[in-house]
């Protein structure tokens, strides 16, 4: 249950005086549906409001707050004229101007003799004083309210600065003195205010110094989110650590054979991964764990030979990809390494069907099959396993929380494994999957050449063409990738059949073109014709990004490589990294070249580390964008910014680790403390989860 304190926090919008229809909506736009949204809407910007010059001395172009009289109203001949109001003072006139002309409305705001405060910006014509459309007329009585700091909020069309500085106030009333839920030292050291003050320093600042995100006020406010966040992924993770699982540990005798067939020798990291995968199998608990590992760095003999831990014990195992091109690459690889030591795996995906898919639909309930490869499809219903024990997910950096847990549920309490290709940073590692246990192979098989990236302006297109003809006459396969194409321009698909039509034209029947719009097994033709070689290149869009397999491929060129994030460069290089073979990368770049673009591609020639370019990658781009679009599985905070409040995460990870091993059930005072906290954040579902369980 939420506790009763928040209540008010937790009203609709629409309880705000003077929010009606209209301005709900843009509201709810904006921050979102509550009156608690409304606190994270932070300032950018200020507006000095103090400087109270005499109109003969106001500075132009300069906000100014003026006291004066109103003399006359001029009201337009024309639609085309504003309505001018002159006011003056003892130094001289000023001229009020109003193109959206309300006379009754004006007449009242500024009646003719009386005084008046008004606030906007000054400037000169003709050399007489005027301000245009006045942020703000009040009688002097009540000139306190505006005369001081004007805090300017990121705003939607239709919503005015002033409308929203007066809800947000009504909204800050509603917050309580809530209970210090921070630790006392902590606290005393960092010279932070109580979370109320900190709240109203932040939506009331008094120098551009107190909107910075490190200011101590919003410093307090970002600890206060990260620490719900990671108190959440604590919490959820001791849940699943409490849940009894089964103890796999099998006689190694299936690995050996496999390890003794493969023609090469495992990585120390790739052995570092697996000993951590097997203490987690081992242990009577489950497993929850995610293996990070760069473009060719071995992720899948690791999962493999974990999946075979589980079939030496007498369980199946099931690895699920994300695409059927990515389920099928599994299955060329495992099917013929398990084929050999007398173990079945198959692949079930949508396209199996009919009599086949029936028969493996029996074996898998009957145990005959010890491996099962495939899509989501192999959750639905129908899918019965006779004792799943482990569960292998791929490429699933889409996942958030509560999909993990929902997959716990699946089979007979599976060990699950999630592996990613994508390099993520810590920090990101702690706010995504901090739920998680997590392995990290971070170095390639021995004999794999580095690949040899160079950056090229698209004015030398014509020579990237006639090097490219002699490399496909000695026999290499190369993928040529149209840009990401900006909105007002054609589709990336029409730039790709461009590209396509003018290539055929120099290599004919030798080029072939893959798109997302295609259907699935016309992409596969294309696939399957390029892997074979009768298709030396291979135009396509960025749908080669994750899930293409070709050994042979050693050429990769990217059009408009400046349009594309590092995350995505360097999935596409990639490719290219599949063989033993020395490669070649390609970044052609349009003018004009932004400082951040040069930056990137400067990256890509300098490493192929991958872990490195996903830090550069959230330096440049900030935590939301890492994984080249925005991801559900990734935190998009409200205060916190990955940038710059990276130490304060990791404190938070160690607090929420101290807070869980001493007080478990959150019931000291400090306790019941954080309790509001996270549901002043939003964290409920998982309280709710950890409760119930």
């Amino acid at each position: 249950m939420r506790p009763q304190i928040l209540f008010p926090l937790f009203t609709d919008i629409a309880s705000l005086k003077g929010v009606g229809a209209r301005y709900e909506k843009l509201i709810k736009k904006l921050c979102g549906d509550r009156v608690v949204n409304m606190l994270w809407h932070l300032p950018y910007n200020i507006i000095d409001r103090t400087y109270q010059p005499q109109i003969a001395f106001a500075i132009d172009g300069k906000i100014a707050t003026i006291r004066a009289k109103v003399v006359e109203h001029d009201a337009p001949k024309t639609k085309k004229q504003p309505y001018k109001v002159v006011v003056e003072d003892n130094s001289g006139q000023m001229i009020i101007n109003f193109f959206k002309v309300y006379a009754d409305s004006i007449a009242k705001n500024l009646p003719v003799g009386e005084e008046r405060v008004i606030s906007g910006r000054v400037e000169s014509f003709n050399g007489i004083k005027q301000m245009t459309h006045p942020d703000y007329i009040v009688r002097p009585e009540d000139a306190e309210k505006i005369i001081g700091i004007e805090p300017v909020y990121p705003l939607t069309a239709g919503l005015s600065n002033k409308m929203l500085n007066k809800l947000i106030r009504q909204a800050l009333q509603r917050v309580a003195d809530f209970p210090e839920w921070q630790e006392h030292n902590f606290v005393k050291e960092h010279h932070f205010l109580p979370f109320r003050e900190a709240l109203l320093k932040a939506h009331m600042p008094k120098t551009l110094d107190d909107i910075s995100p490190n200011s101590p006020c919003r410093s307090r406010l970002a600890y206060d989110e990260l620490l719900a966040n990671q108190l959440t992924l604590a919490i959820v993770r001791q849940k699943v650590k409490k849940q009894s699982g089964r103890i796999l540990k099998g006689d190694g005798s299936l690995r050996q054979k496999i390890l003794a067939a493969l023609p090469f020798t495992l990585t120390e990291a790739q052995q570092k991964a697996l000993n951590e995968i097997y203490q987690d199998m081992e242990a009577p608990f489950r497993m929850l764990r995610l293996l990070q590992g760069d473009v060719g760095s071995g992720k899948t003999i690791v999962a493999l030979l974990s999946m075979l831990n589980a079939v030496e014990c007498g369980f199946q195992a099931a690895i699920m990809a994300p695409t059927e091109i990515l389920a099928k690459q599994h299955m060329e690889t495992i099917a013929p390494l398990c084929s050999a030591i007398g173990v079945r795996a198959e692949l079930l995906t949508g396209k199996v069907k009919g009599k086949i898919r029936q028969q493996i639909l029996e074996d898998l309930a009957a145990g005959k099959i010890n491996i099962l490869i495939g899509t989501h499809a192999l959750f639905v219903n129908t899918v019965t396993f006779k004792d799943l024990a482990y569960i292998v997910v791929d490429e699933q950096h889409r996942f958030g929380v509560q999909q993990r847990l929902a997959l716990t549920a699946k089979g007979h309490t599976p060990d699950i494994l999630v592996m990613t290709a994508t390099p993520i940073p810590r920090t990101l590692v702690l706010t995504a999957y901090g739920d998680m246990e997590y392995s990290k192979i971070d170095k390639v098989p021995e004999g794999r050449k580095p690949v040899d990236t160079r950056v090229l302006p698209l004015s030398k297109l014509n020579e990237m063409v006639s090097a490219l003809q002699r490399k496909l006459a000695e026999g290499c396969r190369a993928y040529w990738v149209c840009p990401l194409v900006e909105e007002s321009e054609k589709t990336d698909l029409a730039a790709a059949e461009e590209r396509y039509a003018s290539l055929q034209k120099i290599f004919g029947h030798k080029v072939g073109l893959i798109h997302g719009k295609m259907k699935e097994n016309e992409k596969d033709a294309v696939m399957e014709k390029f892997k074979q070689g009768q298709i030396s290149l291979l135009v396509a869009t960025t749908v080669i990004e994750v899930g293409v397999n070709v050994p042979e491929a050693t050429i990769m060129i990217i059009e408009h490589a400046e349009r594309f994030g590092l995350a995505q460069l360097h999935q596409l290089r990639g490719r290219i990294k599949r063989g033993f073979q020395a490669s070649n990368c390609f970044l052609m770049y349009g003018y004009p070249l932004s400082e951040t673009s040069r930056q990137r591609l400067n990256i890509m020639r300098e490493t192929e580390d991958g872990f490195i370019i996903a830090e550069k990658d959230l330096e440049l781009r900030g935590g939301g964008e890492i994984l080249g679009t925005r991801q559900s599985g990734f935190s998009e905070f409200k205060i916190a910014d990955m940038q710059l409040h990276q130490n304060l995460l990791l404190t938070a990870n160690k607090d929420a680790k101290m807070i869980m091993a001493a007080d478990p059930d959150l019931k000291s005072p400090r306790g019941q403390a954080l309790r509001i906290l996270l549901y002043l954040f939003e964290q409920d579902d998982a309280l709710k989860t950890y409760l119930a369980g």
